[in-house]
Formats: C-alpha cells, structure tokens, sequence
C-alpha cells in the first residue's frame, strides 16, 4: 500500500512521534509512507534521518504553500491514502482536492468540537474517515456533528521497551543529579507547559510530599508557553533547588529509566502519549480522571487516579505509594501490562493499517 502522511507541526510533541511511528511500522511491514511536513521541523528531520521521502512545505503560510505540493502529489494518482496527522493540515489537503484523487483521513487528538462554522465542518465531512484517538475525543466529534460512521476510535500506542536494570536506572538518574533513591525519590511530567496541561498542580503539591521526604525531586522536561510562570512558583514555594527543569529532552527515555512516580496532571487530554510511555516503562502513575484518562487507567488497578487536578489529592496519592513499594511495584507491572495488551505501537499499526485496507476495498464514494 502507497500513503502519504501530512503533519505541519512545528515542534516534536506526542502527535509528531504517533506520526512518525505508524510510518516505521507501515514501513517495516513492506509499505510505502511518505511525508509532508514542514521545512527543517523536528518531524521532518527524524522521518529524513529514517529514510523517509520527505516532501518539505514552507514555513511562511504553511497551510498554503502545503497545498501545492499535497496537489501534485495526489494529482499523481499514485496514492492510495492520504493521513493527515494534524488539523493544520486538513485545509492544504481540502483546498488540494485530495478527497477526490484518494483516501483522506484525518486524525484529531484534542478535546474540543469542530468550530461550528460551514468551512470548518465542510472540511472534515469531506474526509472518508475521522480517526479519534479516544472514545472520549469521538463523543466530541460526534456532538460537532459528524456522523457516527465516519468516526473510528484507534487508539495511540508506544513500543515496550527493556525494563531498565538497576544501573540503568542509577544512570539515568545521575544524568539529573539524583545518585539514587536513597538520596530521595524521583517525581516527574513530560509534556508541554500549558495551563491545561497541570503541571502547577505538581510544583504546589511537592511541599506536602517534602514534608514526610524532604530529599524529593520534580523533573519536568519540556517547554512552552507556561514555563516562566511555572519557574516563579517553584521560587515562590521554595522549592526551586528541587525542580528541576531541563527543557526539551531529545532521549526522553532517560527520564522514564529515572523516576520513581510518574503524574499526569492534565485535565484536557485526547488520550496522553507521555502516560502511556511512562506506563510502558513500568512506573506506577497518578492521573486526574478527567477526559479520556478513565480509558486507559483503572484506578487502584494499574494506577492511582484522582478527580480533579487538587493539589492535595495528588499528594496524597504520590505519597500512598513512596509509602508502599509493593503497591507501586504491583501498578508498575500492571501498567505495563495493559501496554502490552492495549496500547502497544504494533497494535496502533496494525488497527491503522486494517482501516485503510477497508476503504481502499470499499466503493469509491465510501464515507
């Protein structure tokens, strides 16, 4: 099968990497996946770096300049799908006519509606198949009005990688100045800095878990809009030797290798691509139950959840389980198992690949 990936992203975040590792996966199974993305993005230099054919947009009105070469592409007929990865991409795709030359589908990760506007339903009715990464995020598309059979739940997946030994672990943990619990446990978040995204939540609730282990540590990795503010409030509670920020990690493995507890303290999740990472590493986790959570944590089963993003109820739940090593080691396990079963990268392949099979063997006027 020929497909074509579109993602105009501009930085490495959890929808770049699902993008990047169904090309892998189609690729490894004897497929043709080929990408448009932006000049010199941190997608296009990975998928380059693979051998990925990158077909490269500008970077000055991406959307629109994306249009030209998505036309030529699909006006070569050789494309049997055209996935699109990113809602910035489904204008060049739409205004392309890519709908009429192949199979168009687009995947949407965020909570909230489509705009209720005739362009921004126009756009997504045109598309044979909308590909929501939650149940939750379907619910949200069908409210904005599309119908339920143009909706598929395929849910993100992440590779299960080797359970890190104990100097693996001691490595990493170096790598952020923590030589190794004994010297304090190690909390931690990877994601982009947002409001939604919780992190302030974290930093106000490390004094309360400080007070029964004073030597704990906050790692977050990342970066965006918030992180100025967030820096001010570790300095606030004086907590900021404890903190420790250092941007955008390129080997994030190194900090899942490296950390004792994991938190998603999001409240506005499509699903949560870092959650299932640190789950597959085998960490026990403290979650808000709010979105799309519930879906992929039971709690007390393989993992903690709290309801809302209350300072105290996550530092409560951080300390339920440095208190008890053998409640964490159980969630860890069973996190990681549910990985296995549920959202493994071989399974979001496998599940992609089978829709794309169905409309290519459906009538052309499939929806």
């Amino acid at each position: 099968m020929i497909t074509l990936h579109v993602d105009l992203g501009e930085e490495w975040r959890g929808g770049q990497h699902q993008a990047l590792q169904l090309m892998r996966g189609l690729r490894s199974r004897g497929h043709v996946a080929e990408l448009v993305a932006l000049r010199d993005s941190p997608l296009a230099r990975r998928a380059q770096a693979e051998g990925i054919a990158v077909h490269e947009a500008g970077r000055l009105a991406p959307q629109l300049l994306a249009a030209l070469p998505l036309k030529k592409l699909a006006g070569q007929a050789r494309f049997e799908v055209v996935h699109i990865h990113d809602a910035h991409g489904l204008t060049p795709a739409w205004l392309a006519g890519v709908h009429k030359r192949a199979r168009l589908i687009v995947s949407r990760r965020v909570i909230y509606p489509i705009p209720q506007n005739p362009l921004a339903l126009a756009r997504y009715r045109a598309v044979h198949r909308v590909v929501a990464v939650s149940r939750f995020v379907k619910e949200t598309l069908l409210t904005s009005g599309l119908a339920r059979d143009q909706v598929e739940v395929i849910y993100d997946g992440v590779e299960l990688p080797p359970v890190p030994g104990l100097e693996e672990r001691l490595e990493a943990r170096r790598r952020w100045n923590v030589p190794d619990s004994s010297d304090g446990p190690l909390l931690g978040h990877a994601g982009y800095f947002l409001a939604e995204k919780g992190q302030e939540s974290l930093i106000r609730a490390l004094p309360m878990v400080q007070e029964r282990y004073p030597h704990c540590r906050l790692l977050l990795p990342g970066d965006g809009p918030c992180r100025t503010r967030l820096e001010q409030l570790a300095r606030y509670l004086g907590v900021q030797s404890a903190v420790v920020f250092p941007g955008f990690v390129d080997d994030i493995e190194q900090v899942y290798r490296a950390l004792d507890v994991y938190i998603f303290p999001s409240r506005a999740e499509g699903l949560g691509s870092s959650l299932l990472s640190a789950m597959s590493y085998g960490l026990p986790v403290v979650a808000v139950a709010q979105c799309a959570v519930p879906e992929v944590i039971q709690d007390g089963r393989n993992g903690l959840l709290v309801p809302s993003p209350d300072t105290e109820a996550i530092a409560a739940a951080i300390l339920r389980l440095l208190d008890d090593s053998s409640l964490s080691a159980s969630l860890g396990a069973a996190a990681r198992a549910t990985i296995q079963q549920r959202f493994s990268a071989d399974r979001l392949v496998q599940d992609t690949l089978g829709l794309y099979e169905r409309l290519c063997a459906g009538p052309e006027s499939e929806r």
